[in-house]
């Protein structure tokens, strides 16, 4: 997935003008994750099985676009940012599944990561919880502010991000363009 990235510096922050499918969902999973780390670690480690099911409706996302929260969403009147333009049978939302972009990718890293470490939490050790409880901390973050460590991570090692993409096609508008200083900060060092 990596392959053929040329390694950049610089900050990558998401747009945070308004707040779109994907952000959403984003700090909808961020709360489950939290809540449900703590009903693991302080009621019923079984509680760890709704981690799993966070983690691999993340997967799911990442492989197949389909995303049961951003359809929830959507009735609610949230538009996607990387939705795709294609018009499905009954409207429904499916992220964009054409490449690996950055966004993609933390998707899956993501879902692979908390759905192992609550396992883990599970047969291993409890303190396994403190990273999925790391994670959804990071989550309601990256919601929040725009800025996230795995983004990052996979922006320096040169993730092509589509929120906020480097490189746009001539004469392609900018959709964080409008946001006047807001979102989509990138700085070169």
């Amino acid at each position: 997935m990596l392959d053929a990235m040329a390694l950049r510096s610089g900050v990558y922050i998401v747009p945070t003008h308004r707040w779109y499918i994907e952000r959403t969902v984003w700090l909808i999973a961020g709360f489950v994750l939290l809540g449900s780390t703590a009903l693991a670690a302080l009621v019923q480690p079984l509680w760890a099985l709704l981690v799993i099911a966070t983690g691999l409706s993340s997967v799911t996302v990442a492989l197949t676009g389909f995303c049961i929260v951003g359809n929830a969403l959507r009735l609610f009147g949230f538009t996607p940012m990387l939705g795709t333009r294609a018009r499905t049978r009954w409207n429904l939302y499916f992220m964009q599944t054409d490449r690996w972009y950055l966004e993609r990718r933390i998707y899956l890293a993501v879902g692979i990561n908390i759905s192992v470490a609550s396992a883990l939490s599970l047969v291993h050790s409890p303190w396994w919880l403190a990273f999925t409880g790391f994670v959804g901390a990071a989550m309601v973050w990256f919601a929040a502010t725009g800025y996230c460590i795995m983004a990052n991570g996979f922006y320096w090692l040169g993730a092509e991000p589509r929120l906020a993409p480097e490189r746009r096609a001539a004469g392609a508008a900018d959709p964080a363009s409008h946001l006047h200083g807001e979102g989509a900060v990138r700085t070169r060092t």
